[in-house]
């Protein structure tokens, strides 16, 4: 009887899995298959191959290899992140159900949750995600899911799972979790007691700032109900993104390294600033939630954030004054990034409200790169002198 072959690590599955060996004289990279058509045998519908369904062959590849990541009996690529959020909770909300929400969520999803998805009558709590208690109260009949984003964008809190994730057992509650700060390689959240992750694709999963997509995992049934959203509401991805997802997942692994190990120096050296107020990164011991981070995650990832003494004017002033780092609003990318998320992902939110989540003005959110760390740093110091 031959022996069972362990599991894959990380780094391999994310260059080898879900794809097939190929014979001899097939190509070692996977080959771009950029056709909307493809033949369909007359007299049936079996097999039917359409990008717009989700199984163009880049897609189906792709969409098998962040399953095993994350530990799920299947995902979906799609064309966004937004885009997988949206049919993510379509396909587990009907009108008339009621969905618990975190209240520290990306500014997006805040605006599909608390409005879009109130017009067809889906109604919503929010949550203060740090109070278990209240999660438990809060449970109506008509309740149906549970979604929270961990860690938070763009304060880089970290929530605790495990109790929430008993409310959500005991109550029959899918509990789905936005991981995209995290990475697969960081958090899974399937392991602490989630349903279903949502990730937004452009991030980390991609890492070059050069693909726009979303990927949802969870169970089998789950996920084809979700592509069935993704057909009518035609989120479906290009095959072109999907293979260049593919190669950048091929470096998710050591990528996520590098992001870790230069967030964690550029936030201790951030701390020593007389000019920086506050610092959120989760791998510092005065981060109110190092110690679920360190229990939770197997990383503390490349985001952090910063709040200058000076408030926005000095904001202003030092972001015109960096080098390296873009002023760009997105993240995960190889490259740094800052981004001003008064300006960008919580535009729509009043000055207070802003406030009340955690985002004052002076709040700078950075996603760290893999470029050399020193370099990264001189670039601060400059920009803040």
């Amino acid at each position: 009887m031959a022996r069972r072959r362990k599991p894959y690590g990380p780094s391999t599955t994310a260059i080898h899995g879900g794809a097939e060996r190929g014979a001899d004289g097939s190509p070692v990279v996977a080959p771009l298959v950029q056709s909307v058509n493809f033949m369909q045998p007359v007299g049936s519908g079996e097999g039917l191959r359409y990008p717009r369904y989700g199984n163009a062959p880049n897609a189906e590849t792709v969409q098998r290899r962040i399953a095993l990541l994350e530990g799920a009996e299947a995902g979906l690529v799609l064309g966004s992140g937004m885009g997988a959020t949206a049919c993510a909770l379509l396909a587990l909300l009907r009108p008339g159900d009621h969905l618990l929400c975190s209240q520290a969520i990306y500014g997006g999803t805040h605006r599909l949750i608390t409005q879009e998805l109130a017009t067809p009558g889906i109604e919503h709590t929010l949550v203060d995600p740090h109070e278990t208690r209240a999660w438990r109260r809060r449970v109506r009949k008509e309740t149906r899911a549970i979604f929270l984003e961990s860690p938070v964008n763009p304060t880089c809190r970290v929530i605790d799972l495990a109790p929430v994730s008993h409310i959500a057992k005991d109550e029959g509650l899918a509990l789905v979790v936005d991981s995209t700060f995290a990475s697969p390689i960081n958090f899974r959240p399937l392991q602490h007691g989630a349903d279903v992750v949502i990730h937004s694709a452009t991030k980390y999963l991609n890492g070059h700032h050069d693909v726009l997509g979303g990927a949802v995992v969870g169970t089998a049934p789950y996920i084809e109900e979700v592509r069935q959203k993704m057909i009518v509401w035609g989120q479906a991805p290009d095959p072109f993104a999907c293979w260049l997802l593919e190669r950048g997942l091929k470096t998710l692994d050591v990528r996520i390294e590098r992001h870790n190990r230069n967030a964690q120096r550029i936030a201790e050296w951030c701390v020593e600033r007389k000019d920086i107020k506050r610092v959120h990164y989760p791998g510092l011991p005065s981060h109110p939630d190092h110690d679920v981070a360190k229990r939770q995650m197997s990383g503390f990832g490349g985001m952090l954030a910063i709040e200058l003494a000076g408030g926005s004017r000095a904001a202003e002033k030092m972001l015109r004054k960096l080098h390296l780092f873009r002023h760009a609003p997105s993240l995960g990318g190889v490259d740094s990034l800052v981004s001003e998320p008064r300006h960008t992902s919580h535009a729509h939110l009043a000055a207070t409200e802003r406030a009340k989540v955690g985002i004052p003005d002076g709040f700078l959110r950075l996603s760290i790169g893999i470029e050399d760390a020193d370099d990264l740093i001189a670039d601060l110091e400059q920009a803040l002198a």
